[in-house]
């Protein structure tokens, strides 16, 4: 079992930043991917971007690329997203989610863990 938390969502001006966190606990020992995931009302839950802790290799989906980094911090067993140049349209509670083994494609079936998610509002 993987345990997962969220935090660093807020409120921001467009072309703001924000950095998301997710901490990880529980049985962490194997290499797993890490993915955000965002959601807004009524709409199907979106991939963001995704890391492999195995090796640190990155995916992101055309939408925030140029804009986001995902990022690891192993003393914390943490992987972070940087969000800069924030736009309205990335209004949307954010998740983290995790599965043992190599990122999937950006589909959430793939992800067996997820966080309780944080709220990321920009405003124009």
């Amino acid at each position: 079992q993987v345990q997962l938390v969220e935090s660093g969502g807020g409120s921001v001006q467009a072309g703001g930043s924000l950095r998301l966190s997710c901490a990880a606990s529980g049985n962490t020992y194997w290499s797993y991917c890490i993915g955000w995931f965002r959601q807004a009302p009524g709409k199907e839950r979106e991939g963001v971007a995704s890391l492999y802790t195995g090796d640190i290799k990155t995916s992101y989906v055309d939408s925030v690329k140029g804009r986001f980094i995902i990022s690891q911090d192993n003393a914390k067993n943490t992987v972070s997203l940087q969000m800069n140049s924030l736009k309205p349209e990335d209004t949307d509670m954010y998740y983290c989610a995790a599965k043992y083994g190599r990122c999937p494609v950006f589909n959430p079936k793939f992800f067996d863990y997820w966080g309780q998610g944080t709220q990321v509002t920009v405003s124009s």
